[in-house]
């Protein structure tokens, strides 16, 4: 037993031979695994940003149009309805246009999911893919009834309104609000602090130092070029993750606070502007029973206006500043506007109310709506495209960091090891 294995290697373990071994050994295993991990790492925050390049951020936006869509074809149809007889033909373009932008964005939303996602009984898209067709048959039909002069037209016309207000936005604000939290989840992701690859880095160094002291002890020479080239390669690893990684940090940083933040806040304006003009023109619809959609219009339209003075908290870049500026002036002229309107339509002068709602005219409500729709679709773009380019900065961070810091584990394995099998040849 004196001379057993477990003897012979604490025996060895004793020696100098046996102590270089082992840093040897630690070395290439704290070298390797520091490599390995940090290359991981940046290979996820490069997945993460792909994600918020190629999904999370085009799907927010696909989810986002379909609210738009469809909202806005509610309101035109509407509107539509208000006319009387043939509608004119730019609106009818119009209805058609929603309704197609529409359905676009719902087929990209179905083909970015799993077929389950799109299946299950609550799902938002399941929702979407099965009421929506529901929904353009009830318009149809109200719209022929409308033609021909027939009271029935109302009562479709309501229910396609009410299919639209119960079943289709709810199901599509799930969906805009369910993607808006994958973009965050992705920032997180490739935003996140490198504690692991920074700890490791600086372990790797620290076990350099302590071989290096070690070594010289034992030979009295100054400095071994292996166990320097290894410390070098660990250096500028650790520099380069570090540099390429708060680079990465910031970018995101600046995606979330000049990009989709701002975008967020624009979007659900955008969304109100359109409720409310939906509960504007249904008032109209109903004759006089619209009371409800009357109140729904006060506290969308308050809701509004917060959302514009957030928006204008938010604003990090003059031009997106400027749209905001017109919104909020454009949102004061639909207010006075539809002022107008209710008093004309609650003195008992219908006509004339319905003009000052769906007339091609400065005055009207309806241009009102149609201008601050622009500004904030500018302004959603412009914002947007700031999103897109701080997130390209990012990736552009990235780039090659992988490869580098993989090259870089190997030279400090290599020369950690050439270093000390130099000393471990003395012992010979």
């Amino acid at each position: 037993m004196k001379n057993g294995p477990l003897r012979q290697v604490t025996d060895l373990a004793r020696t100098t031979p046996g102590v270089l071994g082992a840093l040897a050994l630690l070395l290439i295993v704290v070298g390797v695994t520091a490599g390995v991990f940090s290359a991981v790492s940046v290979q996820r925050r490069a997945q993460a940003l792909e994600d918020l390049a190629s999904r999370s951020g085009p799907l927010s936006v696909a989810a986002q149009e379909i609210y738009r869509g469809l909202s806005d074809a509610d309101a035109t149809a509407s509107g539509a309805f208000l006319a009387g007889g043939l509608e004119p033909p730019a609106v009818r373009a119009r209805y058609e246009q929603d309704i197609a932008q529409a359905s676009n964005a719902l087929a990209i939303a179905v083909a970015a999911r799993e077929t389950s996602d799109v299946t299950a009984a609550n799902s938002p898209l399941a929702t979407l893919s099965g009421q929506l067709p529901v929904y353009t048959g009830l318009v149809e039909t109200a719209r022929v009834n409308n033609r021909q002069g027939l009271p029935l037209g109302i009562a479709y016309q309501r229910e396609a309104s009410n299919l639209m207000r119960t079943q289709l936005l709810p199901a599509a604000q799930q969906l805009y609000d369910a993607e808006v939290t994958r973009v965050s989840a992705d920032q997180d992701r490739a935003g996140g602090f490198p504690i692991a690859e920074l700890l490791l880095g600086l372990s790797v160094l620290g076990v350099l130092v302590v071989a290096q002291v070690y070594v010289r002890q034992r030979s009295n020479r100054v400095f071994n070029v292996g166990l320097v080239a290894a410390t070098g390669a660990a250096v500028i690893s650790l520099l380069w993750v570090s540099i390429a990684t708060f680079s990465v940090i910031s970018s995101v940083d600046d995606s979330r606070v000049e990009g989709s933040s701002q975008v967020d806040v624009l979007a659900r304006a955008r969304i109100a502007t359109l409720q409310a003009r939906a509960d504007e023109t249904l008032t109209l619809v109903a004759r006089g029973t619209g009371k409800v959609y009357q109140d729904d219009y006060v506290q969308v339209s308050t809701k509004l206006t917060g959302l514009l003075n957030e928006a204008g908290s938010k604003v990090t870049d003059g031009a997106v500043s400027q749209e905001i500026a017109s919104a909020r002036a454009n949102s004061a002229a639909w207010a006075k506007a539809h002022e107008e309107i209710r008093r004309q339509d609650d003195g008992g002068n219908y006509t004339a109310a319905v003009r000052l709602a769906i007339a091609p005219v400065p005055e009207s409500s309806g241009t009102a709506v149609d201008n601050l729709d622009t500004d904030l679709r500018e302004a959603i773009d412009r914002t947007r495209a700031t999103f897109n380019a701080r997130v390209a900065d990012a990736s552009d961070a990235l780039g090659g960091t992988v490869v580098v810091v993989s090259l870089l584990a190997i030279v400090v394995a290599v020369g950690a090891t050439a270093g000390i099998w130099q000393r471990l040849k003395e012992y010979r």
